[in-house]
């Protein structure tokens, strides 16, 4: 039986509208929310749930979509589900994931152990994570939840496939690149895993909110760049790349991103830079969904995780 916050209402749907979910006969689950004048939320879990496998699908992009997992999952184990399982397509927080002054919350951490304070199931409770920021947030999961981190690479190479056309990549003429050094491990992996070259910037801080590009780490001189982020937020890091792979010579530039934030008119500045060919986002985050569909003119496109989800639901 599988549920949804109501933010990835839209999620839920293209889960169960998959072939796969309709072989494993998954069932949707309906709850009922609303909010008093007051603000608070009002929540009830409709579909009986004692002795199911539950699925509960919500992000943690904002403290009230991660209360409203939160106090969901917590109803369905106290209704008798016997066994949870959280889908978290996009896990927020990443930006405070370590401390680097004395003090600092690390938020990404501390809503770890809320999400761990679920009372557990008779069959256990799991999490699936996607394409984490930071590969050490499944250690903050503690107790009897078990992490379980599942990675979009066949996404990326199928959105870097639809851009360059099949001529190009079978030959494999295109290059992946990423908007820093600090994120070239990934990125290299992913090129490893398609067989391309891979290039990165390295950058220098010039004060707290400005950095500038010292070099580029290959020559991509009329090559197609598609550079390749986890999450795209203000667009600033990526365009500031795109100008150092353009200035370098890349003859087309396009963007890969798995959770496309888009925030602060963010879409806008990587259109207007006139940098880039196209976006490609999958829909982890609900901004992508309504940039979307507030912009449907082929500049972003938006590929959905649910078969990958699916499939990975049909494993566990």
């Amino acid at each position: 039986m599988i549920f949804s916050t109501q933010r990835y209402a839209y999620l839920c749907e293209a889960v169960l509208s998959t072939k796969r979910a309709q072989e494993l006969n998954f069932v949707k689950g309906e709850t009922d929310v609303k909010t008093f004048p007051d603000g608070e939320r009002y929540q009830r879990v409709l579909s009986e749930v004692d002795g199911q496998e539950v699925v509960l699908i919500g992000g943690t992009i904002s403290d009230a979509d991660t209360l409203e997992l939160y106090d969901l999952a917590c109803t369905m184990v106290s209704l008798g589900a016997a066994s949870l399982l959280l889908v978290i397509p996009y896990f927020g927080y990443s930006t405070m994931e370590r401390a680097v002054k004395h003090g600092e919350v690390v938020t990404a951490k501390t809503r770890a152990y809320l999400l761990s304070s679920i009372p557990t199931t008779a069959m256990g409770n799991r999490v699936i994570l996607l394409d984490l920021h930071t590969e050490g947030l499944p250690y903050y999961f503690e107790g009897k939840i078990r992490p379980i981190h599942l990675y979009g690479k066949s996404l990326v190479a199928q959105a870097c496939r639809e851009l360059v056309g099949e001529d190009d990549w079978n030959q494999r003429r295109f290059v992946l690149a990423s908007t820093d050094a600090g994120r070239a491990k990934w990125v290299e992996s992913l090129a490893n895993d398609m067989g391309v070259q891979v290039a990165f910037v390295f950058k220098r801080r010039i004060d707290g909110s400005h950095t500038e590009v010292t070099s580029i780490s290959r020559e991509v001189g009329g090559q197609y760049v598609i550079i390749y982020d986890d999450m795209i937020r203000t667009g600033g890091s990526l365009v500031g790349a795109a100008k150092a792979y353009q200035q370098a010579g890349a003859s087309r530039i396009a963007s890969v991103t798995t959770h496309g934030l888009f925030t602060n008119e963010g879409l806008a500045r990587i259109r207007n830079s006139g940098l880039f060919t196209c976006v490609i986002s999958t829909d982890s985050h609900p901004n992508a969904v309504e940039n979307l569909r507030q912009h449907p003119d082929g500049f972003l496109r938006v590929k959905s995780i649910a078969d990958l989800l699916v499939s990975k639901l049909g494993e566990i």
